[in-house]
């Protein structure tokens, strides 16, 4: 029954990106390709380089918080803290699903691909809409914080999503409305299974 709930939950959430997020946000170009220019004004080298390893660590962080939280869980023969860690994980998984498919269905190009004169710090292939390394960072980020609801959780948790999110636009790969869509998918993904599971 559980399964169902949540199969119903995605859907409506793909059909609310494709409906409202996308007709919405996709548009407003002049404000995303603004903004990123601005952005990329205050690049240095040592930012760049931080910039980007956050961004690359990512995806260790998604993989490395669930898989620590179950190996700590089967050691301590903790019950709750491996089913914590099994709902995390698959919070970060549905995620990155549906936002493939969201990539797929808008198939907005790259701000360094449909901008010739707009350098990005690295190169990323694929769509941007909606930013993949966000809506996977934001969706460990909240569900992690669903789980063990501690200011000391939370309040790295967000610092750590937000910068994630803040590096792909930075890095040039990413426009603002890619983040804020990647941070709505993700903690909208966590916070539909949290509450399917209570």
């Amino acid at each position: 029954m559980h399964w169902k709930r949540a199969l119903i939950i995605l859907f409506c959430w793909s059909a609310y990106f494709t409906e409202v997020v996308g007709q919405e946000v996709l548009p407003h170009d002049n404000f995303d390709i603004t903004t990123l220019r601005n952005i990329a004004r205050t690049r240095t080298d040592g930012r760049s380089q931080v910039f980007q390893t956050i961004s690359d660590a990512n995806n260790y962080v998604n993989i490395g918080v669930p898989i620590g939280l179950f190996a700590v869980g089967a050691i301590n023969n903790d019950k709750t803290m491996r089913q914590n860690a099994l709902y995390i994980g698959t919070s970060t998984a549905i995620t990155a699903v549906v936002n493939y498919g969201l990539k797929q269905l808008f198939k907005r190009k790259r701000p360094f691909r449909k901008y010739n004169n707009f350098v990005a710090v690295t190169q990323a292939s694929g769509y941007s809409f909606p930013s993949g390394h966000t809506s996977s960072a934001f969706s460990n980020a909240v569900s992690l914080s669903q789980a063990y609801p501690k200011w000391y959780v939370i309040a790295p948790s967000l610092l750590w999503s937000s910068s994630v999110a803040y590096s792909r636009m930075y890095l040039g790969v990413h426009y603002p409305s890619d983040i804020a869509a990647g941070a709505l998918l993700g903690s909208g993904v966590a916070t539909g299974i949290h509450l399917i599971r209570r």
